[in-house]
């Protein structure tokens, strides 16, 4: 059986450095400027979203105070907080979590020491307070650190009045993990999926955490009924922002994949001979920390098979 290799952070892009030019003197170089980790872009209406390594960030800015879905990795944190700094001179009120994933989650500390209330579907409070064995990635996940845990949780939905919206936090179960939430601007028209959706690229669905293909279908199905022609859509990972037509495309390639590796094993094949045979031969090009044998084997094992 084939393992799985992955880097100890999870799509962690290398991070920037300064800008050299290469004729120029040493003590130049020394005061040229790094590049920034952190970057924002206007999504309009006070919204924006922070890229960089890690999750991408969704932030809601106003009269009532600022927003944040998501903070990526601790060793950003002041960094994310200081690029919020830019956009509005009012408080960090609340910030949250999408899923419990450390680069999603990993500023928590940062945001509470600023007088955050981090919010979070129940499951991702839990998961950040277990030890377990991921065998997708061959490791022990260890339990976080208290600090990190959110502080306000819900069974289901959320909804909050803020910053003149209607802001809706749809749980989703069993996606990406067990505790996902999507979080709507209904008013602005824009949608947050954190990692039930990943741009152009090969999905990681997390079995070990209670996440499926199915519920990743069906989380993205959810998103997409919600969404109109218009509808601004903030993947976890990839682009700043897609559409509506997209995530469409997305849909059908998930269930695709679903579809090829069900047939085979409803068939009698095993995990290595569906893997040998390569059914996602055309979908190579959206390869990156998930391969297509790593998205084959989670689809297996979201369809009961064993490892």
């Amino acid at each position: 059986m084939k393992r799985i290799l992955l880097a100890s952070t999870l799509l962690l892009a290398a991070c920037s450095q300064a800008e050299i030019d290469a004729n120029a003197a040493p003590q130049d170089a020394a005061e040229a400027p790094a590049k920034p980790n952190i970057t924002s872009q206007d999504l309009g209406g006070g919204i924006y979203v922070l890229l960089g390594p890690g999750g991408n960030i969704g932030v809601s800015t106003g009269e009532d105070g600022v927003y944040v879905i998501d903070d990526k990795f601790a060793r950003f944190g002041q960094e994310i907080i200081d690029v919020i700094g830019t956009l509005s001179d009012q408080p960090i009120t609340y910030v949250l979590n999408t899923h419990h994933h450390g680069d999603h989650t990993g500023a928590n500390a940062e945001m509470k020491a600023v007088g955050a209330t981090i919010m979070a579907h129940e499951n991702v409070r839990k998961r950040m307070g277990i030890t377990y064995m991921n065998e997708a990635f061959g490791r022990q996940q260890d339990a976080r650190d208290a600090s990190l845990w959110p502080t306000l949780t819900y069974s289901e939905n959320m909804t909050l009045w803020f910053n003149g919206d209607e802001v809706r936090a749809i749980h989703v179960p069993s996606g990406h993990t067990d505790g996902d939430t999507i979080v709507h601007f209904v008013g602005a028209n824009i949608m947050h999926l954190g990692d039930n959706f990943f741009y152009n690229m090969l999905p990681f669905v997390d079995v070990d955490s209670g996440g499926s293909i199915q519920g990743m279908i069906a989380a993205q199905q959810i998103a997409y009924d919600g969404a109109d022609a218009e509808t601004v859509i903030i993947p976890g990972h990839g682009a700043a922002t897609t559409t509506k037509a997209e995530l469409g495309e997305s849909i059908k390639r998930l269930q695709a994949i679903h579809d090829r590796v069900k047939a085979r094993k409803d068939a009698g094949e095993s995990l290595a001979a569906i893997t040998a045979a390569d059914p996602l031969a055309d979908m190579t090009d959206l390869e990156s920390f998930i391969t297509k044998d790593a998205i084959i084997m989670a689809t297996w094992r979201s369809l009961g098979g064993d490892i």
